[in-house]
């Protein structure tokens, strides 16, 4: 495990560290963590970062907060991501990357340093569907969810026709790795800040490059999945989204709230705010945010994570919790927070 450089005033309160590890294919992937240096550490929350994205200098922020607010956090390079081995940006399985998060999740979660702790996953944007997923493969291991900007939904006048997905599927089989899926900027589309542009397009490890074929397809599929099988979602989880994202609508937050049966949920929206809200936002807008996520978390860290030894990943969820009703929705309105909040549970 190797120390990375920080500046002064992070190391005297966190202690960061970066290590490459082998998944079942043979292949090398960055992890690395922030770890608070003073204290015992509340929990362990678990980063899954966005697509094109990695986690060791674009979600440096959020690890440095949640570790100064006592947390430890842990992140994972996706194949193909930022620091880790693999055609950049190129998902041939989206199961491979679940499975990989599952395994390097599960090694540091079933350590004896973190497992009587809590445990939280944590996920922008693809990483939100990531999150979900580990989740459907091990529904009761996890205490919970902090889910930023979730894609886990094609807008319908985005969504293609069946025909469309049959004639994708075929030409990713022939030519899976071309960059020949059209999009619009999304950086300029996602992070309001001009200067958090920059910062990020000078990040060699984000790909800023057009999606490849079969990496489209995956993130389609995978979505359109995701969508049908909502109501599977039973954890707590805590849903926040800018109002203003033009990258992942807020009606799918707002879906993934209503259909989850989670008794425990709560769905903050953002008014005036885009997709980045954890990093492109004004400074004021992020700490408004991660005020609410450690105020979410800090509810949520005191119960006991202990993982039994002959614990098994389950393909499907076993607890049943009652969905709460329309009728029993409550829509708060906090003057204070200037958020729009939707909650039960705690």
């Amino acid at each position: 495990m190797a120390p990375a450089d920080m500046s002064g005033d992070q190391l005297s309160n966190i202690k960061y560290e970066e290590e490459f590890i082998q998944n079942s294919r043979g292949m090398k992937l960055f992890t690395c963590r922030w770890l608070p240096a003073d204290r015992e550490a509340k929990a362990i929350i678990c980063l899954c970062h966005g697509y094109g994205m990695e986690c060791s200098i674009f979600m440096e922020d959020t690890g440095v907060r949640l570790a100064k607010a006592g947390y430890a956090v842990f992140g994972i390079d996706l194949e193909g991501h930022g620091k880790s081995a693999g055609t950049r940006c190129y998902i041939k399985n989206f199961d491979d990357l679940v499975m990989d998060s599952v395994t390097f999740f599960r090694s540091v979660a079933e350590s004896i340093e973190y497992r009587e702790k809590a445990r939280f996953l944590y996920g922008e944007s693809m990483g939100g569907v990531v999150a979900l997923l580990i989740h459907r493969k091990q529904p009761n291991y996890w205490n919970g969810a902090v889910l930023v900007a979730p894609m886990c939904k094609i807008a319908e006048e985005i969504k293609p026709h069946p025909l469309v997905i049959s004639i994708l599927k075929k030409l990713s089989l022939i030519i899976p790795t071309w960059k020949i899926v059209p999009t619009e900027n999304i950086i300029d589309s996602a992070f309001k800040d001009p200067e958090k542009r920059q910062k990020i397009r000078a990040n060699p490890y984000i790909y800023q490059d057009k999606p490849r074929l079969k990496t489209g397809y995956e993130l389609l599929v995978t979505s359109l999945d995701m969508e049908k099988r909502l109501d599977e979602v039973s954890l707590p989880f805590l849903v926040v989204h800018g109002e203003d994202d033009k990258v992942t609508d807020p009606s799918v937050s707002k879906l993934l709230y209503t259909s989850a049966k989670s008794s425990d949920k709560t769905l903050k929206l953002y008014p005036d705010m885009w997709h980045g809200l954890t990093y492109g936002e004004p400074p004021e807008h992020i700490e408004l945010v991660f005020s609410d996520i450690v105020a979410w978390l800090g509810k949520r860290s005191g119960a006991a994570g202990r993982c039994p030894e002959d614990a098994h990943l389950e393909k499907s969820s076993v607890a049943e919790y009652a969905m709460m009703s329309a009728e029993s929705e409550r829509k708060l309105a906090n003057d204070n927070l200037s958020s729009k909040t939707l909650h039960n549970g705690f």
